[in-house]
């Protein structure tokens, strides 16, 4: 695993650029003094000779006050040196941060253009490709490299979509086969009480592998097809249809239903799609509610989303348990009921495929809050 420091890169490129002026700028400070410091006059007293005339030690004199006036200048001059140094040296530094910072975005660019596009390609335009011009250089290579990858993806999404487009077709045809094989076996006079037991309990098995293969076509359509029939869906109208569907497991449990969705609760999305997502979640509501319990369905819509949530009773759930529902075949405590065990991860990835999002909540006061949030729908339902 590759693993990078922290940072951007143009800020790691703009302080390397400067700390390497701010060395060079020392060593080059550095080396001037020692120039300066060696090219220095030594000033050395002559030595007296007290047989010399008078002149002779006045001039002597004279020359050592001159000396010392000579080191006084040379070290003043060498302070004032150094100043203008440190000075140029810290307005250098500045500069060069500015000019660094300069080039690490001219010589970044091709890379956030690059970036840029890469994140515009999402799995419904994988054709798409950055087609980079220029020399052969470094970024040239990552763009190429990046075109290349999008290319083994497509053909990698599209020969999963043909899977998915024909799995329907190809896996439904043996089991309706088997179905239409045991009505026959039924259909016969005086059947056998040992073959229609074994019928039923075959038609049940077969019909919850058909169950089963039909949350695997959604659940893939799901994370991998393109939403082409995307038009404005009222919620409510979904909730009420799946509510009425499953209204004879609610009363067989003695279950409570409360609706309180506000009028006009619309999502854009795949009336399809959208359809199957709150089936499953008022499905799940039903099917893992104890008897006696109660359902209470609620939402709100503004311009940019839509939501709806699905709150029963029930026992206290752990929340790491609640967390992993979205899994496909997951359940709660290892618990085995009729259901695929798709439900929910159908309904995680239809919202995903919609740009929503599934929060699953254990309540405090026990029982499961399911939230759902899509985007709101950008024209009005149809009447």
């Amino acid at each position: 695993m590759i693993r990078l420091r922290s940072g951007t890169v143009g800020s790691r490129f703009t302080i390397l650029y400067a700390a390497g002026f701010l060395l060079s700028g020392a060593g080059l400070l550095v080396l001037t003094f020692l120039l300066a410091d060696g090219g220095g006059r030594e000033s050395v007293a002559p030595e007296g000779n007290p047989s010399a005339p008078g002149g002779l030690a006045a001039a002597q004199q004279r020359i050592q006050e001159l000396a010392g006036q000579l080191d006084a200048v040379h070290t003043q001059q060498s302070r004032q040196l150094l100043a203008g140094s440190l000075i140029a040296l810290v307005v250098m530094a500045v500069v060069s941060l500015l000019l660094g910072r300069a080039l690490a975005k001219r010589v970044l660019r091709p890379l956030r253009l690059i970036t840029s596009a890469t994140r515009r390609i999402s799995a419904d335009s994988l054709d798409r490709r950055l087609a980079v011009v220029g020399p052969a250089d470094e970024v040239k290579d990552l763009a190429d490299t990046i075109d290349e990858l999008l290319e083994r993806l497509e053909a990698s999404f599209t020969a999963q979509r043909r899977f998915v487009a024909n799995a329907s077709h190809e896996l439904r045809t043996p089991l309706a086969t088997m179905l239409a094989t045991l009505d026959v076996a039924v259909a016969k006079p005086d059947p056998a009480v040992s073959t229609v037991a074994l019928a039923d309990r075959l038609r049940t098995q077969l019909d919850r592998v058909d169950h089963l293969l039909d949350g695997f076509l959604v659940l893939a359509r799901a994370q991998h097809g393109a939403l082409a029939d995307s038009a404005p869906v009222d919620l409510g109208d979904l909730v009420g249809a799946a509510l009425r569907d499953r209204s004879a497991d609610a009363q067989e449990k003695g279950l409570t239903v409360t609706v309180g969705l506000p009028p006009a609760t619309a999502a854009q999305g795949s009336p399809a799609l959208l359809a199957r997502l709150v089936d499953n979640v008022i499905d799940n509501a039903v099917t893992h509610n104890e008897d006696g319990g109660w359902i209470e369905v609620t939402g709100s819509a503004n311009e940019e989303e839509a939501a709806f949530t699905v709150e029963t009773g029930g026992r206290h759930l752990d929340q790491r348990e609640v967390d992993r529902l979205a899994r496909p075949f997951e359940r709660l405590g290892g618990e085995r009921t009729g259901s695929s065990g798709l439900g929910l991860s159908i309904v995680a990835a239809v919202a995903a495929a919609h740009g929503g999002r599934l929060a699953l909540h254990a309540r405090p006061e026990g029982g499961l809050r399911v939230s759902i949030t899509l985007p709101a729908a950008k024209t009005p339902v149809p009447a």
